[in-house]
This record gives structure tokens, C-alpha cells and sequence, in this order.
């Protein structure tokens, strides 16, 4: 069996689509005669927040699925002061040094990026001719957060871009989750070797059903995390609720100003469930009429791993990100789409659904889709043939 490692900064227990890519990435490669360990901080996404079962140890290692899994400390936050944010990152990456300092490292070593901090620490430590080292890029920093308005392309703007070029130049390998992340590396270097990791999900999917409750309003569901990028708060705020019922899943930045609204304007018809599981999440979804998936600003480089989730689901899609996921949409016909951030064209888009096109037929046509086209085993033996 061949060792590899994977350092991530998300990993089960955590949630979200971070978290889930790499573990059925880890699993996957573990299945296919890899010898798998994974470094990740201790669980404490998207709280910000040491999980209660890790909280006051500086290490805890264990043996899940047959991989060997390095949780190292981490000074948790998720505060929009920058500073702190800052010294999180910074405090997983001294744990990285001290882990790599101590331990005999693979020769073959995924890294996730973003965030930048950690992939930087991670190829500044581990180059060596005798390693190979691959670069999980999932989002273009600092490039996403200009976009997102977390930050203006100043001084800090420019030492990020330094830190992504040197991640991108020393990597002997790069994974992008979209065509657009590909692109921004060879603009950057030509003849960098690229592959595209789409965020294909792996579980086991049930046939659709016509369980949808008929109403005179269209049940629509978001699911996943209710932070700035996503924009949820604002969404609420401007969808027109004459037709429609709003069900919101997830937990998140915003998730206290969305129970506020709520409760401050009962007219709107929005109705928070908090956070489920996955398997639960998968469960539920199936019982409403169609499910959005929005981003508060086009973001390069940028496709939710839901649209492929939900197709694996059968779910009918409402895209309202912009960019290639709006590409992903249109090219494979999961659903419609609303030009990003504007909220009046999305308020006709729904008006004007077609619910004939809400039937279990369509549903089924959609999961056959993702069967055919966002199949996770055929693209992991794919990568295993370039790594």
C-alpha cells in the first residue's frame, strides 16, 4: 500500500461540503490500497468553538474506517475581527510544524486550500524532491474574498496573492473543483500540472418520490451554512412570499439575525429548522417542491458542491450564484436560474415555475443525470491514475 496524507482544515465531525469532500476523498483513496492518515485541527466548524468531546487536549489521534486520523490543536474562532481569525489559522499552522517536525511524513501529501496560511506552512515545510505534493484548491484566495467584500486589494491583498503563488508554484500537483480555478493557475503557470476535482458527493441514493405536498404556495428549502458568502439573510428579506414558503436548514453567522427576522416579521412566511444530519438532510429534502442555491455575489472560480448533491438527490434546482455553477445548471438541465443578486429577476424566475416540471419524471431524469455525469468513483480512479 502506498502512505499518503491529507491535511485539511475540515473533517468529520464537522459539516458542510468542506468537510465532506475530503472525507469521502480520504475514504475513497483509503479503498483503493492507500495507506490514508489525515491531519486536520480539533472539530470545531462552523461554531468556531473547540467541539465539547475535544476541549482541553492538545492532540487526540484515532483509527476511523482504517484511517489514521491526527487531530491537532487549534485556538478555534470564527470571529470577523481578522486579527483573531488570523491567529487561528496561525495557531493550526505552528501545530502543523510541530507535528511535522516529530513525524516521518509520506511521500505523497494532499493539501487543502484555502485557507492559504495552512497550504503555504504545509509546501514551505514539506518541499522535497522526494515527495510529491498536491494542492487541493477549492476556492481562489484572496481572489474570493475581494469578491465576497472581506477584503480590498491593499497591501494584505498583495502578500496573500505572493503566499497563493508560491502554493501554486511549488505544488506538483493541482486539483481545481471548477474549469475557472484551472484556468487562474495556468495564467499563472503555463505549464503547471492541473486536474479537475469536481465536489462529487458518494452516498447511496434512494429513488425519487412524489412525497411533495401539493399547495397553493411552492415549498422551497435551502440547506447548508448560513454565512456571508451565501447570503441567506438577505434573501429572506427579499424573496416575494405571495407564492412561496421559505424552509431554511443549517446553522451558521447568520443564523441569529434570521430567527430575529423572523420573529420581528411573522407576514413572512419562512420557517427555520436548524441544523439535521446528512443522512437526515437527504431524508427531508425530498419533501419539497424545489430547493435554491444562492451566493450573495459571484464568486470566480466558485461551484457549490450542492448542485451535485442535490442532482444525486433527484431535487429540482433554483441556481442563483452567477459563474460556472449557473454553466453546470443550464448545460445539464437540473432546474432554472435568476441572475446573481438580482433579486427581482429571481422573484419572476419562481413566479413563472412551470410546477408540471416539479414531477416525479423530472426528478428521476435529474438523478439519472448525476448518475451518468457526476459519478465520484469513475473521477477518483481517474486521479489515482495521475498521482
Amino acid at each position: 500500500m502506498k502512505d499518503l496524507l491529507i491535511i485539511t482544515n475540515y473533517f468529520p465531525p464537522e459539516t458542510g461540503a468542506a468537510s465532506n469532500r475530503i472525507f469521502h476523498l480520504s475514504e475513497g483513496l483509503q479503498k483503493h490500497n492507500f495507506n490514508v492518515s489525515v491531519l486536520t485541527p480539533l472539530p470545531n466548524y462552523p461554531k468556531g468553538r473547540v467541539f465539547e468531546d475535544y476541549r482541553g487536549q492538545f492532540k487526540r489521534t484515532s483509527v476511523e474506517n482504517d484511517i489514521s486520523i491526527h487531530r491537532l490543536w487549534i485556538y478555534a474562532s470564527n470571529s470577523k475581527n481578522k486579527l483573531l481569525r488570523l491567529i487561528a489559522m496561525l495557531s493550526y499552522s505552528f501545530s502543523l510544524i510541530w507535528f511535522f517536525i516529530w513525524n516521518k511524513i509520506p511521500e505523497t501529501v494532499i493539501i487543502q486550500s484555502p485557507p492559504l496560511l495552512v497550504a503555504f506552512t504545509s509546501v514551505l515545510f514539506l518541499r522535497s524532491k522526494k515527495r510529491k505534493l498536491i494542492l487541493n484548491v477549492s476556492d481562489l484566495w484572496p481572489l474570493a474574498a475581494f469578491e465576497l467584500g472581506a477584503l480590498k486589494k491593499n497591501l494584505t491583498y498583495k502578500i496573500l496573492e505572493k503566499i497563493e503563488g508560491y502554493n501554486y508554484k511549488h505544488a506538483d500537483l493541482i486539483l481545481g473543483q471548477s474549469d475557472e480555478i484551472l484556468t487562474h493557475v495556468k495564467s499563472l503557470y503555463r505549464n503547471k500540472s492541473t486536474f479537475l476535482y469536481r465536489n462529487y458527493p458518494d452516498f447511496k441514493a434512494q429513488v425519487p418520490n412524489n412525497e411533495t405536498q401539493t399547495s397553493e404556495k411552492l415549498k422551497i428549502v435551502y440547506a447548508g451554512l448560513l454565512g456571508i458568502a451565501q447570503g441567506i439573510l438577505k434573501l429572506c428579506e427579499h424573496l416575494d412570499y405571495s407564492k412561496i414558503q421559505f424552509h431554511i436548514y443549517g446553522g451558521g453567522a447568520e443564523e441569529l439575525a434570521i430567527q430575529d427576522l423572523i420573529e420581528n416579521k411573522p407576514e413572512l412566511d419562512i420557517v427555520y429548522h436548524s441544523e439535521v444530519s446528512r443522512q437526515e438532510l437527504h431524508s427531508v429534502l425530498t419533501q419539497y417542491d424545489i430547493t435554491i442555491i444562492p451566493l450573495l455575489n459571484r464568486i470566480y472560480g466558485s461551484v457549490p458542491s450542492k448542485i451535485f448533491e442535490y442532482a444525486r438527490l433527484g431535487m429540482p434546482m433554483l441556481y442563483f450564484g452567477g459563474g460556472e455553477g449557473e454553466t453546470v445548471i443550464n448545460k445539464y438541465e437540473l432546474g432554472w436560474v435568476a441572475n446573481v443578486g438580482d433579486y427581482t429577476e429571481l422573484n419572476i424566475v419562481i413566479s413563472n415555475l412551470d410546477r408540471s416540471k416539479l414531477s416525479l419524471e423530472y426528478r428521476i431524469k435529474i438523478q439519472n443525470i448525476a448518475f451518468t455525469n457526476f459519478d465520484f468513483n469513475i473521477q477518483l480512479k481517474q486521479l489515482i491514475e495521475v498521482i
